[in-house]
């Protein structure tokens, strides 16, 4: 059972709590992670106790990233889009960049805790354990289980906040590392996005505990984000099997049939409104449906500011690849735009630095390409529901 930090001769800081299990001592470390007294938490608690393992909360790309400057240069941003994973990697940007810019202003380096981790275990001959779960697959299992709108709500929200940003202060983030703080937020954020709660908080909460829980040694320090600590105490005593947790969701034989079924729906309405109406009719029809979704679609790549040639290549594109399932506007939109400005190494190394600007997230050459796959969809795809909506109230 979960005990507090009391051992004798020891002097450990307040943010830690000690469990033992089996024999073992593991004690976790709570973070905030752009917190300069975290970092300091970090370093005397692996000093005092010289553990056999430090087990860190990152999984591989993310210690990668963090602890080798050079990895933004091996982006490959064509790979990216042929893969569908624009969205993936710019909503990850996006998390990124909001903690850059609070970790900019308390002049904290983002992550200054996991490596002070490495570091500390480095000196001691500790072993290192990633025990994180893929930050693609977690994106990948949020992004399953939110509804449509509940996706545009979520962008909506993350692309507000960068735009808008806060100032927050060394004591507010303090203040997230109090229970009753901490309680509130989770409260908060299961209100408003409970899918996105279950995977992000939840399911990494049973994940942590029992890749902890694997590690080797009888003396494990676990540095683990505040919001984690309180689940990994409650789970870390059960043993739990990770393999539905590292599976992302494939799609419903609903939402392959919905997939389906919408662009033969256009099409038979245009088909039923020739017949019906006449070629006058269908004509009036079919221009609805160009000027509407590759207009939204043209507004998304403007939005984005992309070149002009994109803007054009999402208005031509988008009436097209809206009735076909296998193609996405913001994937065509996204190749021109890579094609006509395409991202140089120098953009993939200030990557880190420009996505904690808005100037900087619009201009990057990286980031700009990302946000005109994403916004062209977007646009697509609300053109594809409003055109389609008002070709059937025409018709029908």
């Amino acid at each position: 059972m979960p005990e507090s930090p009391t051992d004798e001769g020891l002097s450990l800081p307040s943010t830690v709590s000690r469990i033992e299990l089996e024999g073992r001592q593991i004690y976790l470390v709570g973070t905030a992670h752009v917190s300069k007294s975290s970092v300091e938490d970090v370093k005397t608690t692996i000093d005092q106790l010289r553990p056999d393992t430090v087990c860190i909360e990152l999984c591989e790309p993310r210690f990668r990233n963090l602890t080798d400057p050079e990895s933004w240069r091996k982006v490959n941003i064509l790979q990216v889009l042929r893969q569908g994973k624009a969205a993936l990697l710019l909503g990850s940007l996006i998390m990124t960049s909001f903690q850059r810019r609070i970790a900019d202003q308390l002049g904290v380096k983002p992550g200054a805790e996991m490596l002070a981790a490495v570091e500390r275990a480095q000196e001691h001959g500790a072993e290192i354990v990633l025990v994180d779960r893929l930050i693609e697959t977690t994106l990948k299992r949020t992004a399953a289980r939110l509804g449509f709108w509940t996706r545009i709500k979520l962008l909506t929200q993350l692309l507000t906040g960068l735009v808008v940003g806060e100032e927050i202060d060394a004591e507010q983030i303090e203040k997230l590392k109090e229970e009753e703080q901490l309680a509130d937020a989770l409260q908060l954020m299961a209100k408003e996005f409970p899918q996105a709660k279950e995977t992000l908080i939840d399911e990494r909460d049973t994940y942590l505990a029992q890749k902890i829980r694997q590690a080797d040694g009888d003396t494990i320090v676990a540095v683990v984000g505040a919001g984690h600590v309180a689940g990994i105490r409650e789970k870390i005593g059960q043993d739990h099997d990770l393999e539905p947790l590292e599976t992302v969701p494939t799609r419903s034989l609903r939402g392959r049939i919905l997939t389906w079924l919408i662009p033969a729906t256009i099409i038979g309405l245009f088909v039923y409104g020739f017949f019906s109406g006449g070629a006058e009719a269908s004509r009036d029809s079919v221009l609805l449906w160009l000027f509407i979704n590759g207009g939204l679609s043209a507004i998304g790549a403007a939005a984005a500011l992309g070149h002009p040639l994109t803007i054009v290549s999402a208005f031509v594109a988008a009436p097209l690849t809206s009735l076909n399932p296998l193609v996405a506007a913001g994937w065509v939109a996204g190749l021109v735009q890579a094609w006509i400005k395409n991202p140089t190494v120098r953009d993939l190394e200030e990557l880190p630095d420009a996505i904690t600007t808005v100037r900087g997230f619009w201009s990057n050459a990286v980031t700009r390409v990302l946000l005109v796959v994403v916004l062209v969809n977007l646009g697509s795809t609300l053109g594809t529901f409003i055109a389609g909506s008002w070709i059937a109230a025409r018709v029908l």
